[in-house]
């Protein structure tokens, strides 16, 4: 499995896992595609890895992995271009036993939708998390002539827990915060706000801030304003009930009684387990908060209304089709696709694997795809670049120099996102 961000190694890792026939023994191994968004230790621990257990890797050097070693299955759990450019590299190494190619997405797919899914074209198999998202994806593939059959209705990998039941004298409000939505300083200031209204408002009860990561760390967006920075400027201080959590958001569920965010994949998990969840319209129904997807829901709610008490109630038609499969149908989610791999690794075992087939070739998209892929460092024809080619053979000394200088490369990185970047834009608004 190769994932580039600690959200995409818990679906990778969690969909490996379900995806195997149950017949097969099997075995999992662990690469990070080295990149901006590369997880700490503790973003690892929080998802579930190993510390030692995944290996840091760049694109070229788990190419020539996949040559020299051999895997039935690999699971790409990777941003599209990621994806588009490994399939391009596995498809130049001409393997005689290629693997079953996977990949999906780790959540709610609200935003470019055609440019994410025609980038995972040419997999073996496209997860889509919901009989909803299954048919939006076959559409798009259609519509440009694209080979549908990949795509194979699965759900989320992470969904689970208890049921939710009230426990007599516990009253927990959690707001399921996310790295880039909303974006502005302004926005995440107001949201913040009212939060900490509600726990003053509310003072009997617990109010949860659940983070993704703390400052400094990226996950799979990048986070100019971390609410732990605005939480340091509130008026008068943070009320005593209320609290920044971090930590696995299943183990945050089982304490929770209300859900709130804006657009969060958390909203799943806790529909899942039949826990009130509120999506917020405070800013707006609107596409780029992705809060949109959820209309039809029963789940969108202003910070007014739940002050006041409201407690909103999921529709289940809707939920059903999301594939959050509150009725306990879930234990089947992964059927068919256990189903198709193992058809795949069938005919691999046959030699009958078709060749990649990516929808992006230098016929269709000669203009698109070659500076994708030298961004990954491969040529047009998916081999590696030449001066890339050896990367990864370096003595001692100068890997633990490369490791030093790319350490602090990405503090730089990290600190120009975070604290240069908002000061000019500050500035460029005078």
């Amino acid at each position: 499995m190769l994932a580039d961000s600690d959200t995409r190694w818990k679906w990778g890792a969690l969909t490996a896992r379900r995806i195997v026939p149950e017949e097969r023994d099997t075995e999992l191994s662990g690469f990070l595609l080295r990149g901006r968004a590369t997880p700490t230790a503790r973003q690892l621990a929080e998802v579930g890895a190993e510390r030692d257990a995944p290996r840091e890797v760049t694109g070229n050097v788990f190419l020539q992995t996949l040559r020299d070693e051999s895997y039935d299955i690999v699971v790409l759990a990777l941003v599209g271009g990621a994806v588009q450019a490994m399939l391009h590299g596995v498809s130049a190494l001409r393997l005689p036993r290629r693997p079953v190619l996977v990949t999906g997405y780790v959540g709610v797919v609200y935003e470019k939708l055609s440019d994410g899914l025609l980038l995972r074209h040419g997999a073996d198999v496209v997860l889509a998390n919901s009989r909803h998202d299954a048919g939006r994806f076959r559409s798009v593939y259609e519509g440009v002539g694209a080979d549908a059959s990949s795509v194979t209705e699965a759900a989320l990998p992470f969904l689970g827990g208890e049921r939710y039941v009230p426990a007599e004298g516990r009253d927990t409000v959690v707001f399921a915060a996310q790295p880039s939505v909303p974006l502005s300083r302004a926005d995440r200031s107001y949201v913040l706000k009212r939060l900490v209204e509600h726990a003053r408002l509310h003072p009997s009860r617990e109010v949860l801030l659940k983070l993704r990561s703390q400052v400094g760390e990226h996950t799979t967006h990048i986070e100019e304003f971390p609410y732990q920075r605005l939480a340091e400027k509130i008026p008068g201080g943070l009320p005593p009930n209320f609290q920044l959590v971090y930590g696995n958001m299943g183990e945050v569920l089982d304490r929770t009684d209300l859900l709130v965010t804006v657009s969060s994949t958390a909203a799943l998990e806790s529909l899942h387990r039949r826990i009130p969840t509120a999506i917020l319209t405070d800013l707006g129904v609107r596409e780029p908060l992705g809060n949109h997807h959820f209309i039809g829901s029963g789940c969108l709610a202003s910070w007014d209304q739940l002050d006041g008490g409201h407690r909103p109630k999921a529709d289940a038609v809707w939920a059903d089709r999301q594939g959050v499969a509150a009725d306990g149908s879930y234990s089947s989610a992964f059927d068919q696709a256990r189903g198709r791999v193992a058809k795949l690794l069938d005919e691999q075992a046959e030699g009958q694997l078709p060749a990649i087939a990516p929808y992006y070739t230098t016929t269709t998209a000669p203009g698109y795809l070659p500076p994708l892929l030298s961004r990954y460092h491969l040529a047009p024809d998916g081999s590696p670049l030449a001066e890339r080619a050896g990367g990864n053979s370096t003595n001692g000394v100068r890997r633990v120099v490369r490791e030093a200088v790319r350490g602090a490369a990405r503090g730089a990185y990290r600190h120009g996102v975070q604290r240069v970047a908002p000061v000019i834009r500050r500035m460029g608004e005078l």
